[in-house]
């Protein structure tokens, strides 16, 4: 059953930041110690409470463009996500969270960690 805001107030349940790196470092983007350490950095940073430890796989042969790692990481507010293109250098990344937390300091420590050259973003206020 889905339950109404019955106070006639529109109310943010969180917010998503949407970062798409490009001219990422090579070693930082092929190292799941770099990956898992990028996790557990940021959770400290945007003062976030992992939820367990960050999964960083590797996998996606099928295909050069395709191959690369992927990360999860919940935290008790939400979840962190990247898939990272080694072929590319680009790296994908998401972080979700209900809890504030500062998105331009977000930013700028995942484009820093990973050695982008650039970097669109998208902030989502998430209804």
């Amino acid at each position: 059953m889905e339950q109404k805001n019955t106070n006639n107030k529109e109310e943010k349940f969180g917010v998503e930041l949407v970062l798409d790196l490009f001219g990422c470092d090579p070693e930082a983007i092929s190292s799941k110690e770099r990956i898992t350490a990028y996790a557990r950095e940021l959770c400290n940073l945007i003062e976030m409470k992992p939820f367990g430890e960050p999964f960083v796989e590797k996998f996606g042969f099928g295909k050069d463009f395709t191959a690369g790692y992927s990360l999860v990481q919940l935290i008790e507010t939400s979840s962190i996500t990247g898939h990272f293109s080694e072929f590319w250098g680009k790296a994908y990344i998401n972080i979700f969270s209900c809890a504030e937390f500062d998105a331009e300091k977000a930013a700028a420590f995942t484009i820093a960690h990973f050695g982008a050259k650039g970097a669109n973003k998208r902030i989502l206020v998430r209804k």
